[in-house]
């Protein structure tokens, strides 16, 4: 997580402007929805807000810190970890 968050600061921000942002942002609210289904199940969701281009990497960092806090086994994990490289590949950093 952290080696995408790196790569989206420094990307230019004609990247992040072709969608490099846009895929972040789509990865931090899917981490922050899955955080929320383990504390708050049964809940409905809370979407995190767009907060810019240039805030797409801090946000990943906080929604990637917030689940690792309540994953509970090693296949979840796993499968956070699948998500961020998936992300990364599509955003092109």
């Amino acid at each position: 997580m952290d080696h995408f968050a790196d790569r989206l600061r420094a990307a230019p921000q004609s990247r992040l402007q072709r969608g490099a942002a846009a895929e972040a942002l789509a990865l931090a609210r899917e981490l922050a929805r899955r955080t929320q289904a383990v504390e708050e199940p049964g809940s409905e969701p809370r979407q995190m807000p767009d907060a810019g281009m240039f805030a797409a990497a801090d946000q990943i960092l906080v929604a990637a810190h917030d689940l690792a806090l309540v994953l509970k086994s090693d296949d979840e994990v796993g499968e956070a970890v699948r998500l961020v490289e998936e992300a990364r590949g599509r955003a092109g950093v």
